[in-house]
């Protein structure tokens, strides 16, 4: 199923692609418009109507090296690829691993952090307590992310409860619906720092790296997000916003 998912995402966006024609982004264009799904804490969230976030201040960061105001586009992670081909946007950040199958409808920026999949399950739970013990279990997952094919390649024998945000997978398992949650290490670390009643377990499914993803037909785009990255390492404002959002490391 998830195989034919992302063929089908892949085609649907190589027809958009050539419906609409390749144009770069506008030299006078000082708007630098990122989509983002806003549900994915510390990595990016609201409060109070706010915007917050490791990928908020980084990308706020990056438009002040290149000399853009930024303007946020919310919209579910499972629209966030189809989006940018469609140019409702002209770069998606939010979490987002780089893969092959991504990389095949469109450009990432250079890795901007490390993350990977984890496993979170209620405290006292006995019954998991290593990776092999998700087998017939029931795993909750967040639809459009990599967790889906993930466990559908690795770990067959799992029953996958699919939901739209982040929050419904641990809502799950909080109240007993679901036996763990397969979600990326940021959000499942800043969850039992600031919630608690669920816990990580100590190894990790996959280990991999974020990318800001970008079209194909802006490549100039990508080389100047770059460029900004490269700068803001290199002046400690990236160790700053790193600091600040996982202050112990994770």
């Amino acid at each position: 199923m998830t195989c034919r998912r992302n063929l089908l995402l892949i085609a649907a966006a190589a027809a958009i692609t050539l419906a609409l024609g390749g144009s770069p982004l506008r030299a006078d264009d000082n708007v630098l418009r990122v989509g983002t799904d806003a549900t994915f804490p510390p990595m990016e969230f609201t409060e109070s109507g706010v915007r917050k976030g490791f990928d908020i201040e980084l990308v706020d960061a990056i438009a002040k090296v290149i000399g853009k105001k930024v303007e946020w586009v919310d919209i579910d992670f499972k629209g966030l690829i189809p989006g940018l081909i469609s140019k409702r946007f002209d770069m998606a950040v939010s979490a987002i691993y780089i893969t092959d199958e991504r990389k095949k409808v469109v450009d990432f920026t250079n890795p901007y952090y490390a993350g990977g999949l984890v496993v979170m399950v209620k405290d006292g739970n006995k019954a998991i307590t290593k990776l092999a013990d998700l087998d017939g279990k029931k795993v909750t997952v967040q639809v459009g992310t990599k967790s889906v094919g993930y466990l559908e390649k690795n770990f067959p024998k799992v029953q996958r409860v699919e939901v739209e945000k982040n929050q419904e997978m641990f809502n799950l398992v909080d109240i007993g619906r679901a036996d763990a949650a397969v979600t990326g290490k940021p959000a499942a670390f800043q969850y039992v720092r600031t919630r608690g009643g669920l816990h990580v377990l100590p190894e990790q499914l996959t280990t991999e790296e974020y990318g800001m993803a970008l079209r194909k037909d802006t490549p100039e785009l990508t080389k100047a997000v770059n460029g900004a990255i490269d700068k803001l390492k290199a002046d400690g404002t990236y160790a700053a916003i790193v600091k600040k959002w996982f202050p112990a490391g994770k």
